[in-house]
């Protein structure tokens, strides 16, 4: 039987809450603050004020996990993040990411030496005015530098108190089991959605290990079979394609936090009323047979 609150919602039949390092918890519906910069992810905002609103918006809303990076911009979404939200509410959590160079609009080199992670996480404390950042995630694993050195990096950076938990992304089971030799591994960013399940392994492990699984691009890339299903299950529940889409990420497992990005609030307040959808067994069943695991 359906249980209802108050205001007659139905509740959500899947946790809404996920708690990673043993001692964070956050809600599973958050914000990427990667589309508040510039065309190409370069530059400030065509709308300063509006991007400022978004973030304030998004807190007022019940987000208390926003995702950003040095990269962003770079700096920019960093630099609003702390120009809208500083002093930050209790219970905000900041997630940043370094190890990606920029060169231009849609440019990312990575570079996850030493040399430059350690320029990375100092530019994120003073830009967001932290002392430690809360979770900080290795934007990519570089090829050109020994994933070891890069680990030490981490252990020594969180050692000294600069980063309280580490997170990768866009790795392998392999890397993961590699970098937890050195550190304790919280959260894991794939890209992953209902049509691209490429890292389904992954999001096993990380839900084996009590791992947060952070999917990026997390809408439907555009497969008609995909595209068709979310409009057919859209058009059932009242929702946008885009809100079938996250609600069968929530479902799909446990361990899966959400950070769809916007930079209208528009859209932020549609993507949070994905939190309203409930997928029934024959819904998820159709979305899950996209693409199989």
């Amino acid at each position: 039987m359906a249980r209802f609150t108050r205001n007659h919602k139905p509740m959500p039949n899947y946790p809404t809450t996920f708690t990673y390092g043993g001692d964070t918890t956050v809600n599973r519906l958050g914000y990427g603050a990667m589309r508040i910069t510039g065309p190409g992810i370069w530059g400030p905002p065509q709308d300063h004020a509006e991007s400022i609103r978004v973030l304030r918006r998004a807190v007022e809303l019940g987000v208390n996990f926003i995702d950003t990076a040095d990269s962003y911009g770079p700096n920019v979404s960093e630099e609003l993040i702390a120009e809208a939200l500083h002093p930050y509410p209790a219970g905000l959590v900041i997630g940043t990411k370094g190890g990606l160079l920029r060169t231009g609009p849609n440019e990312w080199p990575i570079d996850a030496s030493p040399k430059h992670l350690e320029e990375a996480l100092q530019g994120s404390l003073k830009r967001l005015k932290l002392e430690q950042i809360d979770l900080y995630q290795l934007h990519r694993v570089d090829p050109k530098v020994p994933f070891e050195q890069t680990l030490e990096f981490l252990q020594k950076a969180q050692a000294d108190g600069l980063i309280k938990h580490i997170g990768l992304s866009e790795v392998s089971v392999e890397q993961i089991k590699k970098a937890q030799e050195y550190v304790k591994i919280v959260s894991v960013q794939n890209m992953y959605s209902v049509d691209n399940r490429k890292w389904e392994a992954e999001l096993t492990y990380t839900r084996e290990q009590g791992m947060a699984f952070i999917p990026w691009y997390p809408l439907a890339g555009g497969n008609q079979q995909a595209l068709a299903a979310l409009f057919q299950l859209a058009a059932k529940h009242g929702a946008t394609p885009q809100q079938i889409a996250l609600s069968w990420l929530l479902h799909h497992s446990p361990n899966i936090l959400l950070i769809p990005g916007t930079s209208q609030v528009k859209h932020l307040e549609e993507n949070m009323k994905t939190a309203d959808i409930h997928l029934s067994a024959e819904d998820l069943a159709t979305l899950d047979a996209i693409s199989p695991a």
